[in-house]
């Protein structure tokens, strides 16, 4: 329920931090950690995780990429959902925010009904993980090497199975081409990021309808939708 959610909101800019707590209050937290120093916050973050970190990047201390480094390294705080508040808008400031493990991104100035409405969105997901029930027909066995779609055994590729292995236990979550890249292919020193989006569409055509679950998030790289 949102009254018991945590949440920790890390800004060093007095009156936006003020404008975060008491929307977050108003809109039935009631419990709400602020921070204005980065390495504060990940002090106070590692002594009383939270539910959602809302984070900025620009920090003193230590910068909003670091403490979601750090965050996603240990697993106490890994669950912690992490949604990144910032006023740098390049596509390359956005990638490297997902890199770093965020969730979700939102560029300042922000709608306060928007950015309610997106730590809703995150505390509805459950961590992800590799079902081993299945998901929507689907159903991948990381440890056999074997994925099935509606009792059928999928022939992917060894670059295509652990792609979707990747995809599906970060459901819910963006993944930068560039994370996929290092993660998937990343010993093929011959790839590029132009390789993930080929590999996505055969993997698409392979999936045939469940295909529908891998969203295109434009000009960042791809998730399954939650």
């Amino acid at each position: 329920m949102e009254e018991l959610a945590r949440i920790a909101v890390v800004e060093d800019d007095a009156t936006i931090r003020a404008v975060l707590e008491m929307a977050l209050l108003g809109a039935g937290f009631r419990h709400v950690a602020t921070y204005s120093r980065g390495d504060d916050a990940f002090a106070g973050i590692r002594a009383n995780p939270p539910d959602i970190v809302i984070l900025d990047v620009m920090l003193p201390g230590m910068d909003g990429f670091a403490i979601a480094r750090r965050m996603r390294a240990e697993s106490a705080l890994s669950d912690a959902r992490i949604l990144m508040l910032t006023a740098r808008t390049e596509p390359d400031d956005i990638v490297r925010g997902l890199d770093s493990g965020a969730d979700d991104y939102v560029t300042k100035p922000f709608d306060r009904k928007v950015l309610l409405a997106r730590v809703r969105a995150l505390l509805r997901r459950g961590r992800p993980s590799v079902p081993a029930e299945g998901f929507d027909g689907l159903l991948v066995d990381e440890s056999a090497h074997v994925a099935s779609l509606n009792g059928e055994e999928l022939k992917l590729a060894p670059g295509e199975f652990k792609m979707l292995v990747l995809l599906v236990e970060n459901r819910g979550r963006v993944l930068a081409r560039q994370r996929i890249l290092d993660a998937v292919l990343a010993d093929d020193r011959s790839v590029t990021e132009r390789t993930v989006d080929v590999q996505i569409a055969n993997l698409r055509r392979k999936l045939c309808e469940w295909a529908v679950h891998i969203e295109t998030i434009r000009g960042v790289g791809y998730r399954v939708k939650a």
